[in-house]
């Protein structure tokens, strides 16, 4: 009975699907590039207001790490394969 229990709970620590994992890891080779900014405007009636700024800056992009090593790595950790296509072919990338 506890094993049946348990089961399904170590299923959700094995490989994503490669698709999951090359989105994700898209993501934290943009980062090795550029920090991540954003913020939020609203609007009340005092006027326009900035209402939040955050910037996340990634340990690859502080090491100067290269982004295909990052996106590779990341892939080959969260699937075991290496990805579909390299970093640098993908329509998507601008560095």
């Amino acid at each position: 009975m506890m094993i049946a229990a348990v089961l399904p709970a170590l299923s959700a620590c094995g490989p994503m699907s490669m698709e999951q994992a090359e989105s994700q890891c898209f993501l934290r080779a943009r980062q090795a590039v550029n920090p991540l900014a954003g913020s939020s405007v609203g609007m009340g009636t005092k006027g326009l207001y900035l209402d939040n700024v955050q910037l996340s800056v990634s340990s690859d992009f502080l090491r100067g790490s290269d982004p295909s090593s990052v996106y590779d790595t990341c892939v080959i950790q969260k699937t075991g394969q290496l990805p579909t296509r390299p970093l640098l072919s993908r329509p998507d990338w601008r560095y």
